[in-house]
């Protein structure tokens, strides 16, 4: 249990320092992602860009 737990904190580290730079590369703002302002905050919802993420990332594991 602990060792996954460290795996989704690695990821979400990892995630959150690559964010900035997929930005530039143009993800976050795909067709199928949602961007709104509630209550203050602005929201982002990236379907799109998790879709093309995932999708990377198992041709990546297909490859190896």
């Amino acid at each position: 249990m602990i060792r996954w737990m460290i795996v989704i904190f690695l990821a979400l580290l990892l995630i959150s320092w690559f964010t900035p730079m997929l930005r530039r590369l143009g993800f976050g703002r795909l067709p199928g992602d949602v961007r709104f302002k509630a209550f203050g905050r602005d929201w982002n919802l990236p379907f799109a860009t998790t879709i093309v993420l995932s999708m990377v990332a198992s041709l990546i594991s297909h490859l190896v």
